[in-house]
């Protein structure tokens, strides 16, 4: 290889590394880019690792509950907004209301095991909940009894048995990856509502 083609791999080279960094950088979740760096290897305190996760989650739902409309809460499929060729049974489709509900006591169950701590509410009426301003508080309850559930998790104790196999790494899982299943169905919710939810929105450039 002469001197003049190794100069060109050289020149190639520092280019695609500049728009690797690029791409790299733009695709960095906001906030992620905030906070002091943790080296590759470091420990990290499981309590702090988990609650950064469902704060995630936390971020997504609360903004997905606010958005929908309080006159829409009551909102479910219906064959009267697909078309007629579709053949669909709706009959206990659950409307938006009650996707929310669901995970909200979802987390009592899922939490108050990771956590060794008790829901200090009745979970059970949490599904009769049909009014926004209600719906909103309690999810915004159920995250706050999900971050103290958390604290709870330490080295020591993460993958301790709770219930066979079952630790509360392995139920926090669990949590995490139901809440945004239901989720995802209170996207289309929102979509079938021509809302975008907030999550989805045109972030600023970084």
């Amino acid at each position: 290889m002469t001197m003049k083609q190794i100069h060109r791999v050289l020149a190639a080279t520092a280019v695609a590394l500049m728009i690797t960094s690029t791409v790299a950088a733009k695709a960095q979740p906001q906030g992620q880019m905030s906070g002091p760096a943790i080296a590759a290897g470091s420990p990290v305190d499981p309590a702090k690792s988990l609650d950064a996760g469902l704060t995630r989650v936390e971020t997504l739902w609360m903004g997905a509950a606010q958005a929908m409309p309080a006159d829409k809460y009551s909102f479910a499929p219906s064959a009267a907004i697909f078309v007629a060729a579709q053949k669909v049974q709706y009959d206990g489709v659950r409307t938006f209301a009650q996707i929310v509900t669901h995970p909200i006591q979802a987390n009592y169950q899922y939490f108050s095991m990771v956590g060794g701590i008790k829901p200090d509410v009745d979970v059970k009426a949490i599904g009769d909940l049909k009014s926004k301003d209600d719906i909103v508080k309690a999810l915004a309850a159920t995250f706050a009894f999900a971050h103290k559930a958390v604290a709870n998790v330490t080295a020591a104790n993460a993958f301790q048995s709770i219930r066979g196999p079952q630790t509360p790494a392995s139920m926090f899982a669990g949590a995490i990856g139901h809440a945004e299943d239901e989720y995802g169905q209170a996207v289309e919710y929102l979509r079938m509502n021509a809302i975008v939810p907030p999550a989805s929105e045109t972030k600023p450039k970084m």
